[in-house]
């Protein structure tokens, strides 16, 4: 069985949600099924890492499919004519879009609905075309992908689709995420929150993703609590970025606050194992490995009550209103008085 991969999100050094999903997900599988063969397509050229067996062949066609019109030729042009060409029994396409033109059957991977229920966080070109186009993808694919129940229960809600169509695939943290030992508890903390104890946010670094509420809350915290305690926020700049950048300037607490962008994903692990407890109190219903890294790491995370969240983590995380910034510093105050 020859086997199309949408790989384009496999970048080296920076391979974000998307590409760390697919990284953990075809290493295994390709791996595994080695009587198949796998064609990994991408929009630019790739690391070798990303080619993990010999039953791969890597495939490269532009144009970079990085905007909503790029996106249409890369999938309706570019894809099928490499699906013909090397006669491809199925396709999959991991990133919330698929084709619309191959008659091959296919898996389509949707993570979230946030286009619908969070249009904020998205460009409007970008939240015009999923709206226009996921219910034909819905349509079109053989088989449907999402990452949690809550998105599985949306998808039907909102577009009508069939229940044994959908299949649920639940993301893992990856096994880079580790706990560490003390000592090197020290080492981290000296190096980026002044030799003391620190919450960690660690996914991307946009105001969409509740930061002003995360600031408020440990504000709240700061004034209640009176300790050395920081707040380290990591991760890539989003939309919004430098208007959030703004708004910190003007936060009280400024000096206890650290932006760490642009760290490696091998160093935000290390920050993560070595965090007082990992923040994520987002409104977005997608999750990340870095939340997820929380499980292997050992460190209590502090979560939203809405969303995929308590289906995911369970009873191994503590919630919050999203909404409230006081429900979140009341959730930080008691992990902080509580240890246990």
């Amino acid at each position: 069985m020859v086997i199309a991969v949408n790989t384009r999100f496999l970048v080296k050094d920076n391979p974000g949600n998307y590409g760390n999903f697919i990284k953990e997900v075809f290493s295994r599988i390709t791996q595994s099924h080695k009587e198949h063969t796998f064609i990994f397509i991408f929009d630019k050229p790739y690391d070798s890492a990303y080619v993990f067996s010999e039953n791969i062949i890597p495939v490269v066609t532009g144009p970079k499919a990085n905007t909503p019109a790029k996106w249409y030729i890369w999938y309706n042009i570019k894809i099928p004519a490499i699906l013909k060409k090397y006669k491809v029994d199925a396709f999959v396409s991991p990133d919330g879009l698929c084709s619309l033109t191959s008659r091959i059957p296919q898996c389509f991977l949707l993570h979230d609905l946030n286009f619908l229920n969070k249009p904020l966080f998205m460009k409007k070109s970008h939240i015009l075309f999923y709206k226009k186009f996921i219910p034909c993808f819905l349509e079109k694919s053989k088989v449907i992908v999402t990452t949690s129940g809550f998105v599985k229960t949306g998808i039907i809600k909102n577009y009508k689709t069939s229940d044994e169509k959908i299949e649920v695939v639940y993301e893992g943290p990856g096994e880079a995420f580790r706990a560490v030992p003390g000592e090197e508890k020290e080492i981290v903390k000296a190096k980026y929150a002044d030799g003391n104890e620190y919450f960690l946010y660690a996914v991307e670094i946009s105001p969409y993703n509740n930061l002003l509420n995360l600031l408020k809350a440990f504000s709240a915290f700061k004034k209640r609590q009176k300790s050395g305690m920081q707040l380290l926020i990591a991760g890539k700049p989003g939309l919004k970025y430098e208007a959030f950048l703004e708004d910190l300037r003007l936060f009280r607490f400024k000096e206890e606050v650290k932006i760490l962008d642009g760290l490696p994903h091998e160093e935000i692990v290390r920050v993560t194992a070595c965090a007082y407890a990992m923040m994520y109190p987002s409104t977005q219903e997608n999750v990340t490995q870095q939340i997820l890294g929380i499980s292997r790491s050992g460190v209590p995370v502090i979560t939203s009550s809405s969303g995929a969240m308590p289906e995911i983590f369970g009873d191994a995380a503590l919630y919050a209103d999203p909404e409230s910034f006081k429900d979140i510093a009341v959730q930080m105050m008691l992990i902080f008085k509580d240890e246990n």
